[in-house]
């Protein structure tokens, strides 16, 4: 079925690998479309990235925690997401600290290791985690992470070549063209490869690229002559509406909140550092019934129809961050003078009356919260990962998400139910709650919506709408024959064939 090398037993999946020159080449959104487009074309497709960096995760139905563009490749794949695709997380908590999520659990023990010691740990569990979706799949789609030429990392590398060598897989690598100095980076990488690795690539990628192609030449062929490797593809730059892994990428921040688009009330995401998981706000944003501006220093939020405080990696420095820039104060004037204010899980710690940390998780010690909503948190070792319901205390209607946090909070007198079971407390105009993704479940964002007096009955599935994103965006990467290519490398390499017929052929 697929290309057998010595290390490997009969019958494991070939293994298709994408890297890239830079980080941001767009590799993850190449993997997605042909995880994509191989599973419309028949074949068991799954994605694989060893180890990925960072603060936008989302949960599998077992409760582990994975990277989110890994989970975007398993919905784009049409598998159920699974920590094995992503065996280890690496969620920054500062400038030069991580915490390890080891196959979807907090590793506390790998967190306290020192990075160029962690190898030996972590090496063993990535081929493990490989292996064995090789042997349930036809074909494995693997992401490399940054760029295979940091030698200085080479040595303690177990996302980029060494998954490479381990599965003898057929690589792809791909340069930012719109960037430019795109037949530079690729030359350049390349002469960083050792001779083992070298053989290993099958192609180069220009990708992102706006214009005629034909004013590329004699680029490639240059390039050909140099590195005896042929430019197999070039995708063309197109517009997409999937979340972005590493940057809150919604509307442009609006100074003064003024309704100027099309008179729609403006909703403020206040993105502070280590800010998680705002994916979940691009349901709102392409609701059609408000917009969302994404605020990063302080300006006036009087305009605005509410703000939402989005959940952090590192709670008690984002809270530090918020005041330094005068945004926690402004928060508080525009809550006192009756604005909606939501917080979203550690969100909502920020909004409490103390956040403490005995244990020393983020920064230790007892800190002062916002004061504005009647909560106080604790901040606990064990991690609460998983999806789940709720009830809304108002309407008890049934709203779905899920959770990833490591706070206990508990409510005082002056708090009441806003999600039933421990999930969300409101204090009179100000709410928190822990579920993530509410803003993915109409029957919340109609409920959010509507307490502040705007008509939320729009449908907006975003389910559904990211579905046939990934399938659009498959069918932009088919257009420059990539997918096509890929598959009759494998053809040729592996002897590779489909184990059943294809659904539909996409380009």
């Amino acid at each position: 079925m697929g290309r057998v090398t010595a290390a490997d037993p009969p019958g494991l999946a070939p293994v298709v690998m994408i890297q890239g020159c830079t980080s941001d080449a767009g590799k993850s959104l190449l993997v997605a479309a042909l995880c994509r487009w191989f599973a419309d074309s028949g074949v068991r497709v799954v994605p694989f990235k060893a180890q990925n960096m960072s603060n936008n995760a989302a949960v599998c139905a077992d409760g582990g925690e994975i990277g989110l563009a890994q989970y975007l490749q398993a919905v784009a794949a049409r598998v159920e997401p699974d920590v094995r695709m992503n065996p280890i997380l690496l969620k920054p908590t500062a400038d030069t600290a991580s915490s390890v999520i080891l196959l979807g659990r907090p590793a506390p023990e790998l967190t306290s290791v020192p990075w160029g010691e962690r190898r030996s740990h972590t090496w063993p569990m990535v081929k493990d985690a490989l292996r064995s979706l090789r042997s349930e799949f036809d074909l494995v789609i693997a992401e490399g992470a940054g760029s295979p030429a940091e030698v200085n990392l080479r040595s303690k590398d177990i996302v980029n070549m060494a998954v490479a060598l381990e599965t003898d897989a057929l690589v792809y690598l791909v340069a930012d063209i719109d960037r430019g100095g795109a037949f530079a980076h690729l030359l350049g990488t390349v002469e960083c490869l050792e001779p083992e690795e070298r053989r290993l690539v099958h192609g180069f990628v220009l990708n992102k690229f706006r214009g005629d192609e034909s004013l590329l030449h004699p680029g490639p062929e240059w390039l050909a002559e140099r590195t005896g490797i042929e430019t197999v593809a070039v995708v063309p730059w197109f517009n997409h509406r999937l979340p972005d892994e590493d940057r809150l990428v919604l509307h442009d921040e609006r100074p003064d909140g003024r309704n100027d688009d099309g008179g729609r009330p403006r909703i403020a995401v206040i993105a502070y550092p280590w800010a998680s998981n705002f994916d979940e706000f691009e349901g709102l944003a392409n609701h059609g019934s408000v917009t969302v501006d994404v605020i990063r220093h302080r300006v006036p939020l009087d305009g605005y129809a509410a703000v939402v405080l989005p959940g952090s990696r590192n709670t008690v420095a984002s809270l530090s961050w918020l005041r330094s820039v005068g945004l926690a104060a402004e928060v508080s004037r525009v809550a006192r003078r009756g604005v909606q204010v939501l917080g979203i899980c550690g969100g909502m710690q920020m909004l409490g009356l103390h956040i403490d940390d005995p244990g020393g998780l983020e920064s230790g010690g007892l800190h002062h919260g916002m004061g504005l909503l009647d909560v106080s948190t604790v901040l606990v070792t064990v991690k609460t990962t998983r999806q789940g319901t709720a009830v809304v205390s108002r309407t008890r209607e049934i709203v779905h998400g899920y959770e990833i946090h490591h706070g206990l909070t508990t409510a005082g007198p002056a708090a009441v139910p806003e999600l039933d079971e421990g999930l969300g407390w409101r204090t009179d105009n100000v709410a928190g709650v822990y579920l993530h993704g509410l803003f993915d479940d109409a029957a919340y964002v109609r409920i959010f919506l509507s307490q502040l007096g705007i008509n939320g009955d729009r449908p907006h599935d975003r389910h559904a709408a990211m579905d046939a994103e990934l399938s659009a965006v498959a069918a932009a990467v088919a257009t420059s024959g990539f997918a096509a290519r890929v598959l009759s490398d494998l053809v040729d390499q592996t002897g590779f064939v489909r184990t059943a017929p294809p659904v539909h052929l996409v380009g």
